[in-house]
């Protein structure tokens, strides 16, 4: 078997927790996993009902998606977060927006003698996409230190995944410029934007940031996380018509269409923020109690500000990150090593907010113990 482009990967991260895994199962109280961030709570009512009312579907949907699915992702860009003047040939629907991270360096003929540029703090997944073309990839929150060279892709997280960090207006617009100054495209992850505790993030589409124009600019949405529908794979790309055009024309020949239901879910959900904000205020209490417990047990929480997650250290010079997952783990709460995401994690761990509050009470109960 030919394990050629395989090799070229990265080892998947999460199979370096299982020891630590089967630790916290040993917990008298049964493991609370906060290592990955995937929803518990129910999906909302109004996606169900959308899906339930869309299961007749014999014929196969579009790559392109249903106008009022493209609408609905208008409609609450414009909405929700101040961005104007797309079209409908602006939009793509996405089966997840994990697979388009991985695969748009594919789709848009990238390889071996290409640069891409992604945070110094990463998601994994951007550096999957580089290694899976053959392109050159660099961990930098610095656009000097790419010296005379121009990536061809540059991706800006942010709110970060994993650090909740949001990046100031000011500087979104500065990457805004140098990308355009360098004809770079720029691809934004904004699959957090939704979950902000303390300021305001903002899109880089957002008028304030790109000057009204999407001209070289994409920005990916996930409904994972914001609407609990992450067994559901919706997801988009909005931006640069010229460049979701050639991501259209490749995916067909690909045969990437997301399925008709959950369209449909897509475009309800979308038009109904009362589920967003009961969410969000679940979210808000485990927040508030998990942090908490952790800084009156000596742990430190920084940036934060967003996502779903607490990005926790006991400072640089205190435990590297997997002592501090082992820490953890002997007192059955599993969480993600800041190594995961980057060199820069060294001494932090991604604890994330997502399990019931019977098990987030059960952690700070186990943390203010200790």
């Amino acid at each position: 078997m030919n394990t050629a482009v395989s090799g070229r990967l990265p080892d998947f991260p999460w199979d370096k927790l299982t020891q630590y895994a089967a630790q916290a199962r040993e917990h008298a109280d049964g493991i609370v996993d906060l290592s990955i961030g995937t929803p518990v709570d129910p999906t909302p009512e109004v996606a169900r009902a959308a899906l339930a009312a869309a299961v007749d579907a014999p014929g196969y949907p579009l790559t392109v998606g249903t106008p009022e699915v493209r609408q609905a992702v208008v409609d609450w860009l414009a909405g929700t977060h101040g961005v104007t003047g797309l079209g409908l040939d602006q939009v793509l629907p996405l089966i997840g927006s994990k697979e388009f991270i991985a695969s748009v360096p594919t789709y848009l003929g990238l390889g071996p003698g290409d640069l891409i540029g992604y945070p110094a703090l990463a998601y994994p997944t951007y550096e999957v996409g580089a290694a899976l073309v053959g392109a050159r990839a660099v961990a930098t929150d610095a656009l000097t230190s790419f010296g005379p060279e121009t990536p061809k892709l540059l991706w800006v997280n942010s709110p970060s995944n994993p650090s909740g960090r949001v990046l100031p207006k000011e500087h979104l617009k500065k990457v805004v410029d140098w990308c355009r100054e360098r004809g770079v495209l720029l691809v934004s992850d904004e699959c957090y934007l939704d979950c902000v505790w303390e300021g305001e993030a903002l899109s880089v589409l957002h008028p304030e940031i790109c000057g009204g124009s999407s001209e070289g600019i994409l920005v990916v949405h996930s409904l994972s996380k914001r609407s609990n529908l992450a067994g559901y794979r919706c997801a988009f790309v909005a931006g640069d018509r010229d460049v979701i055009a050639e991501l259209l024309a490749v995916r067909k020949n690909m045969g990437l269409m997301m399925p008709a239901p959950q369209q449909h879910a897509m475009a309800a959900v979308l038009g109904d923020e009362a589920h967003v904000e009961e969410q969000h205020e679940r979210y808000r209490a485990r927040r508030t109690t998990l942090r908490a417990a952790l800084e009156a047990a000596g742990y430190t929480i920084e940036h934060s500000e967003a996502s779903l997650y607490l990005w926790t250290t006991k400072g640089p010079d205190g435990p590297d990150c997997w002592q501090l997952v082992a820490d953890l783990a002997a007192q059955g709460i599993l969480v993600a090593p800041g190594a995961f995401y980057g060199a820069a994690g060294s001494h932090h761990v991604r604890i994330a907010l997502t399990a019931t509050d019977e098990r987030i009470a059960a952690a700070a109960e186990r943390l203010t113990r200790a």
